[in-house]
């Protein structure tokens, strides 16, 4: 892939930034702020680290594992977020700390571009596009903040963190005063920032970023009719599209489409690599780098995926008893190996490939199907892979051997094939840019405004829109069929709720729509299970999960923050 916003000069900067207030250090290989700030290639480089903060794990470096807690993936361990999933999380979970602390140095990185572009030796109108860039990125951080923990303490740019560091004790600030900041930044962001940037800078926030951001900002404080005049600008402009090709949305070249409104731009190669790792925790050890999936797609929801009619989807229809027998499931699923290769084939392998021929596109181009293809990596050649339902697969064999042995749905969505052509080089660096904001999304977050204010024929015109993708083509709602009947608000919500799912699946929105629409304990007591049955874990949510607890370590250091409800 094309080196965009993040180059080898960014990625320098970033190390020397890893503390908050490195940049005051002065020893023989760091330059102090004032050293540095000197022209407009600083002020750029200092802006890059504001971005590259995105790709750190716990900012939105892992952001495609948080669908494990709204029900659409399932998984193990730590990148998984499968404590999170099971209750047993607690206020000294590293992934909870490492979330607020993260974003914590993203803010004062965007905070140290504020204090110090204006003695950059560049016109006063770029001084004012940066201090734009960087106020869209510190509204993204805090706004991240508050959907995770509520309220937070606020520290702007007046903050100096290398003369105030231990002073830097503020009191959590109400959630309605964080999000006034919020918006008050994105305003003065959305003044300021350009409608587009030329090719050498695709990737930095627009304009439009800023007012989607904006709009998602009142959506989630239920403020309807405000959030839907930001995205009503955003269709409005003609700047976004939606993209033909669904599958390839999630590939170079797609990533870089019209329907991009803001992305997380990652890129490999030797030396360059700087990307976030979908290919580590998503994809299985035929993938390149031989991968760990620990984030695997959630039996539940892939039965959601509807028939290409717009009927729901039946595994009665195809293979009675199996949703209930556990011996169906392995007679439907699972093939018999001998010396590592297939001996049979389960009886059933050509229904169930003709079975997925019949569901909505979707799920193919996210879903590896069992029985269906994909482009692996071994011993670094290609490996085209069969994925085989069976116990101790051996990879170099043309099947896709999946880690810890488990009998799973995988991501196909955003996990690499083959090298790439050569821009993969390392599992950590997937060089796919990641959307944090996309057309199809604010076409949902549309249809959800207008059903709020009891618009419903047009929040179905907007589901419809995303439903009627070239590469998707599936029927409109109340297009004939009954089953394709929404009319009511709660039966529209409920079309909301379905589309955004497959629409945005392994995107990592589910956990905050669920928060959102308090829906978070529909979850509780749901077994994750394998294809074949075999018994993984039982989820726990409860009313503590909508907020995470703050990180014990900062009350310690900050006897002024006053914990979450039911930490």
């Amino acid at each position: 892939m094309k080196i965009k916003y993040i180059t080898i000069a960014a990625i320098a900067m970033t190390m020397s930034l890893h503390s908050c207030y490195d940049l005051d250090r002065v020893p023989a290989d760091q330059l102090s702020s004032k050293q540095f700030y000197k022209n407009e290639e600083h002020a750029k480089e200092a802006m890059m680290a504001v971005y590259s903060q995105m790709q750190e794990p716990d900012v939105f470096g892992l952001q495609f594992s948080l669908d494990g807690l709204g029900g659409i993936a399932m998984g193990y361990d730590p990148p998984s977020y499968q404590p999170v999933q099971r209750g047993t999380y607690d206020v000294k979970n590293g992934k909870v700390l490492g979330k607020w602390q993260g974003i914590y140095e993203g803010i004062a990185r965007a905070n140290g571009v504020l204090q110090n572009v204006d003695r950059c030796e560049m016109t006063d109108e770029l001084k004012a596009q940066y201090k734009a860039e960087a106020k869209f990125m510190r509204a993204l951080y805090y706004f991240t903040l508050m959907d995770f923990f509520g309220g937070v303490p606020v520290y702007d740019e007046s903050v100096i963190v290398s003369e105030s560091y231990s002073e830097m004790k503020n009191p959590r600030e109400p959630i309605e005063k964080v999000r006034e900041f919020v918006l008050k930044d994105l305003a003065e962001a959305s003044d300021k920032l350009p409608e587009a940037w030329d090719k050498a800078n695709y990737g930095r926030a627009t304009k439009y970023a800023a007012i989607a951001l904006t709009g998602k900002v009142y959506l989630y404080a239920k403020e309807y009719k405000k959030a839907l005049e930001c995205f009503e600008k955003v269709v409005a402009s003609g700047k976004y599209a939606l993209y033909n090709d669904y599958a390839g949305l999630f590939k170079p070249g797609g990533d870089e489409s019209s329907e991009m409104i803001f992305a997380i731009q990652n890129m490999g190669g030797v030396g360059t690599d700087h990307g976030m790792p979908m290919c580590f925790y998503m994809g299985a050890r035929e993938t390149f780098g031989s991968c760990w999936n620990n984030v695997m797609v959630s039996q539940h929801f892939v039965d959601t995926y509807e028939y290409k009619d717009g009927r729901p989807f039946d595994w009665d229809d195809w293979f009675p008893g199996i949703k209930t027998d556990n011996n169906v499931k392995v007679k439907t699923f699972r093939a018999t190996m001998e010396k590592g290769k297939v001996k049979a084939y389960p009886a059933g392998k050509a229904k169930l490939l003709e079975m997925y021929g019949k569901r909505d596109p979707r799920m193919n181009a996210t879903v590896i199907l069992p029985y269906t293809n994909y482009t692996g990596w071994f011993a670094n050649a290609q490996e085209d892979c069969e994925f085989v339902i069976a116990p101790s697969i051996t990879s170099g064999k043309g099947y896709i051997r999946v880690n810890g042995n488990y009998e799973t749905y995988l991501w196909r969505k955003f996990v690499p094939e083959g090298n790439m052509g050569g821009a993969i080089n390392n599992r950590a660096h997937t060089p796919i840019n990641f959307p944090l904001i996309r057309y199809a999304d604010v076409l949902l977050m549309m249809a959800e405004c207008q059903n709020e204010l009891g618009h419903q024929n047009e929040a179905v015109a907007l589901i419809n829109q995303v439903r009627a993708r070239k590469s998707v083509e599936m029927p409109g709602i109340n297009s004939g069929p009954a089953y394709l009947k929404a009319t009511t608000k709660d039966e529209v919500f409920e079309r909301i709720k379905h589309e955004r799912a497959v629409e945005l699946a392994g995107e990592g929105w589910s956990f905050s729509d669920f928060k959102r629409w308090k829906l978070l304990e529909t979850l509780d007591k749901r077994k994750e299970t394998d294809i074949t049955g075999k018994f993984r874990y039982v989820r726990s949510v409860t009313k503590r999960d909508y907020l995470w607890p703050i990180p014990a370590d900062e009350i310690e250091k900050n006897g002024n923050l006053t914990q979450n409800p039911d930490w």
